[in-house]
């Protein structure tokens, strides 16, 4: 997404959207809101008001935004500041504002969504899915955001516009949860890819920077585990109401297994459609291939581009899991047996020319 317009726009607009949802789980909160009511960010009007008062904000400008400041002041990062948003009833409804947003900033959204919706149009077109990627934390609200938009336009009859959630973050869970019971609650298909993540080191520097909370799991184990715990809600969610398609963006042959296992228990086939498996081109041809005479929806990603910009790219891939690492070992295991067979046997020695 941050190809499609002004990354210092996608970084402004995430942090709002932050500060935004903090308000709501807050109210939720009070308001005694647990499950997917908290989820969703339903609250009372009512007691709002009432909450308003008691907290010493008078529902105007300068109390609303005096009592979001009071909320985010255990935050480290005091340097975000809360000026360029408050909160203000009228009419019946709760509504956010942007102090700082511009005419230029309201064209740059409006560009973004322009953009993404003539890809959105082509993939319609073609009869594909087009799958949003994910960045940064301090990008993705915004590209989360803007995704959701998409798919409540597009996602009404069939899953076209997939959102990527990353598993190696905390936080990964809330994400998909929050967003299926949104899907339930508009009447949209509910459509992710699953993946454990890309910017570790990168978003761990920056934390510790910063001085925030490191918003990655803190081991390899734990991110498996919210990458299962993601993939079975999503999985209930198809097998309960049918409202959810996923791709299984994954390397990692425990998680392969794991959900085939799943998938039986449920009694999800797989000419049903709604599961898919991607591995890297080139990468994990083991799982791939099996998958794929079983009958099972396989891709292969193909990373394009210029050497130069796609090698860093494939690198990190490399770094950061793993069990990426684990299977191209592997596989070369598994070729150099499935070599030394053919020699033995005199496969090889028989072919016929070309």
């Amino acid at each position: 997404m941050t190809a499609l317009g002004r990354p210092q726009f996608l970084l402004e607009f995430s942090e709002v959207l932050v500060k935004w949802q903090r308000f709501f789980n807050f109210l939720a909160l009070k308001q005694g809101k647990v499950g997917g009511a908290a989820l969703e960010r339903r609250v009372d009007l009512t007691q709002l008001q009432e909450q308003l008062t008691g907290l010493g904000a008078s529902g105007d400008y300068h109390g609303c935004v005096n009592l979001l400041t009071l909320i985010t002041s255990e935050e480290k990062t005091a340097e975000r500041k809360m000026d360029h948003m408050f909160v203000y009833l009228q009419l019946g409804k709760l509504e956010p504002l942007l102090k700082d947003f511009t005419d230029e900033d309201e064209q740059q959204l409006q560009r973004i969504l322009q953009r993404v919706d003539e890809l959105a149009k082509c993939a319609v077109e073609n009869g594909v899915r087009l799958m949003v990627d994910a960045e940064q934390t301090y990008f993705q609200p915004a590209i989360s955001r803007l995704t959701l938009q998409m798919q409540k336009i597009y996602n009404k009859e069939t899953p076209v516009i997939f959102n990527t959630y990353q598993c190696y973050l905390k936080d990964a869970f809330t994400n998909v949860s929050t967003d299926v019971h949104l899907s339930r609650r508009e009447g949209w298909r509910f459509a992710a890819k699953l993946v454990r993540g890309a910017y570790m080191y990168q978003e761990r520097e920056r934390a510790k920077e910063r001085g925030y909370d490191d918003p990655i799991n803190p081991d390899y184990e734990s991110t498996n585990e919210m990458y299962h715990r993601c993939l079975d809600f999503v999985l209930d969610e198809i097998a309960q109401n049918g409202n959810a398609t996923v791709m299984v963006a994954s390397h990692n042959e425990d998680t392969v297994k794991h959900t085939l296992r799943r998938m039986n228990e449920l009694g999800l086939t797989p000419r049903e459609n709604r599961v898919y498996f991607g591995q890297l081109l080139g990468m994990c041809d083991q799982i791939s291939f099996p998958l794929g005479q079983a009958g099972f929806p396989v891709y292969k990603y193909v990373p394009y581009g210029p050497v130069d910009e796609v090698m860093p790219y494939l690198t990190r891939r490399a770094q950061e899991n793993r069990g990426f690492m684990q299977g191209a070992q592997k596989e070369r295991e598994l070729l150099w047996k499935e070599l030394k067979r053919r020699v033995c046997s005199g496969e090889l020695l028989h072919r016929p020319a070309f």
